[in-house]
């Protein structure tokens, strides 16, 4: 039987944040934002609701279909992988698992071409659907074109309207490739309880997100953050301080802001390394703050975006923990977010 992967369409649901741990690509463009950045950003801190939809349909994983004639493997004979995108079948653009579906019950046993996107090369595979015990005409693929989760966001450009969240990619779960973005919103969300974390077992924020509430609309998945622009009535305020570049950022004291209970609130940390030369990790942090540890014993996922602010200056965003090690984890600097936020803004208006 073929298999279909959708997510659902939340209202309040109840779901564990899942963004956190992705490893993306190096990225492909330089600085070329320097010098247009903002120089003051609003530190946020808060837990947001993400949901994205994707470019094409992603294949999840390859599968197979019961026949009359016993088990057949339509995808896999084609040469289909998990984690190729689906781009079109036949002469058509497919946006959705529906679409796709309705085009293989249309065409039954025809042999159908799919152009597919693979590690940023675009190739082409013809699959034979095959009928299933059911009844319907099958290719065996579980399929993914949405995604949804919690995350914290990171900063907003008073003057732009421009958001920062997570602090790296929205990869997915089962591929561990970069989400293909179509498209996405930022709603509000709720933190409920938490999961606290352990050497080994990674901790989360477990809440509800309600896709009635937009707050922003996302335009760029990167593997510096997500980025978007905050509506107007969106409730948001604070007040600006400026950013750090890089070369500035210092061993030492600072604090992350985070919502773990409902507000957001100002915990101690420690940068405890600064790198230099390494694009998505700018900074070792160690979590000192009591109150934290207690409470979620670290970084959880969830988390990711929280504001990193050293001596008044808003430095990065939390962005990965160490599994073994759940008081430590990875920054990135506001610097890499901004470069990237403004670079995808502009070509997107080119």
């Amino acid at each position: 039987m073929e298999k279909f992967l959708k997510a659902t369409k939340l209202k309040k649901a109840i779901l564990a944040a899942a963004f956190l741990y992705c490893i993306s690509a190096p990225p492909v463009q330089t600085a070329a934002t320097a010098g247009k950045l903002p120089t003051e950003l609003i530190p946020l801190g808060t837990v947001v609701g993400i949901s994205v939809e994707s470019e094409g349909v992603m294949i999840v994983s390859i599968g197979e279909v019961e026949t009359q004639n016993g088990k057949s493997t339509p995808a896999s004979d084609a040469g289909l992988l998990a984690g190729d995108i689906i781009k079109e079948i036949g002469t058509e653009k497919i946006n959705s698992i529906e679409e796709l579906k309705k085009i293989v019950k249309t065409n039954g046993s025809k042999a159908v071409s799919l152009k597919v996107e693979r590690n940023g090369r675009i190739l082409q595979f013809t699959v034979t659907p095959v009928l299933s015990v059911s009844g319907s005409y099958e290719i065996g693929l579980w399929l993914r074109d949405t995604l949804a989760g919690m995350g914290t966001l990171t900063f907003a450009d008073p003057s732009t309207g421009v958001v920062g969240v997570l602090g790296h990619a929205i990869s997915d779960g089962e591929t561990k490739t970069l989400f293909p973005f179509r498209s996405g919103i930022i709603v509000e969300a709720k933190v409920a309880s938490i999961l606290k974390g352990r050497a080994g077992t990674p901790g989360q924020l477990q809440g509800s997100i309600n896709i009635q509430k937009k707050l922003g609309t996302l335009y760029e998945n990167s593997e510096f953050g997500i980025f978007g622009v905050i509506d107007p009535e969106a409730p948001i305020s604070g007040k600006a301080i400026p950013i750090c570049m890089q070369k500035d950022v210092k061993v030492g004291g600072a604090v992350i802001l985070s919502d773990i209970s409902g507000n957001v609130e100002e915990y101690n940390i420690e940068i405890s390394r600064v790198y230099s030369g390494e694009e998505e990790r700018a900074m070792l942090i160690t979590v000192t703050d009591e109150k934290l540890i207690s409470q979620t014993g670290g970084i959880v996922q969830g988390m990711s975006g929280s504001p990193i602010i050293q001596n008044g200056k808003l430095v990065g965003a939390v962005t990965h923990v160490l599994v073994n090690e759940p008081e430590k984890g990875y920054g990135i600097s506001i610097e890499k977010m901004l470069e990237k936020a403004y670079f995808a803004k502009q070509t997107i208006a080119a």
